[in-house]
């Protein structure tokens, strides 16, 4: 088996549920549109992190590791399935944070303190220092005679995201779906380069769209490349297909910046809560499907063919988004 030699733990509930989308596929005049549910999940309230952690939270049990260490703003959904999962297995979790401490607890990081755990703010400060805090965090937790593991080897956390493709893939055929485009978010690149690799090793029965929500198109590239070859020298498998023809990245729905919300992207999420009950949030999920819209409206996503979106989840940042949702008077 293509995992077998990674130990790995069950989180997440699957295969996730692969939805029609009658009503809103309606409402763009696409009678073939899909979703992949990976929201629906029973873990910490699911999201896409989950898969990840699989692979993550078997390696960390396998080195005997009593205690986790996550990194990630407080509203990451990485750091309250981190917590989430923690708890689960019996574990300490310690998560660090590059921002002041919250007045007030909502969201995710209500989530991470109910799920039990401790979180260190650093202040506002980027990405590499919070890395090097956490690196060293877990040195001197060693020197005390505690076990941490850090989260965040990329390109096993991949892993959980080639199986995505394959399950995915399995679910269209067993249903007779002739699936050719795939819609999903681009943003630290972990998710979509697992999910473009395990597209890659199928010998692409269907076009990636990533739809970035961070980064410039040359800078996520960049990152899909990267962990695209890592995952590839972690398995020891080269695809005979390229990431250069599996995948088209998107920049149009970026909008002003990362966790900026649009106008589109705020309707996107309306919408698809009117017409189907699903939830979107502002800074991944509502992006993507506004680029879903998009494509299908340029006729870039053809309405011929049957097309789907990966719901990563993210449900519980919504209620930190409200004023965003609030009535018009």
């Amino acid at each position: 088996m293509l995992f077998s030699r990674f130990p790995r733990v069950h989180l997440a509930d699957l295969p996730t549920p692969l939805q029609h989308l009658h009503r809103f596929g309606a409402s763009v005049d696409h009678p073939q549109l899909y979703i992949k549910r990976d929201d629906f999940m029973s873990l910490g309230m699911g999201g896409n992190k989950l898969r990840h952690l699989e692979f993550w939270m078997g390696a960390a049990l396998e080195q005997g590791a009593d205690l986790v260490v996550a990194c990630g703003r407080p509203e990451s959904n990485q750091c309250r399935l981190t917590a989430a999962a923690a708890a689960k297995l019996g574990l300490d979790c310690i998560l660090v944070h590059n921002t002041e401490p919250p007045g007030f607890l909502q969201g995710n990081i209500l989530l991470s303190h109910l799920f039990g755990a401790q979180s260190i703010y650093l202040g506002e400060t980027d990405e590499e220092t919070r890395q090097q805090e956490a690196v060293a965090l877990v040195e001197r937790l060693k020197a005390e005679g505690r076990k941490p593991y850090l989260i965040g080897d990329v390109a096993l956390g991949c892993l959980g995201y080639v199986n995505a493709a394959i399950e995915l893939h399995q679910q269209a055929l067993a249903r007779d779906i002739a699936l050719r485009q795939v819609v999903i978010v681009g943003a630290m690149g972990a998710t979509a380069a697992g999910f473009l690799f395990g597209t890659a090793l199928l010998g692409h029965p269907f076009h990636v769209h990533v739809i970035s929500v961070e980064y410039s198109r040359e800078v996520l590239w960049s990152i899909l490349e990267r962990n695209f070859n890592a995952i590839g020298s972690l398995l020891g498998i080269r695809p005979n297909v390229t990431l250069e023809e599996v995948a088209t990245i998107h920049m149009d729905y970026l909008g002003p910046g990362y966790a900026l919300p649009t106008p589109e992207a705020i309707q996107a999420t309306r919408d698809l809560a009117q017409t189907e009950g699903i939830l979107l949030e502002s800074v991944y999920t509502s992006k993507t499907v506004w680029g879903l819209r998009d494509l299908v409206a340029r006729g870039i996503i053809s309405r011929q063919a049957a097309a789907c979106v990966i719901h990563t989840g993210g449900g519980p940042a919504l209620f930190g988004q409200a004023q965003l949702y609030q009535p018009k008077k």
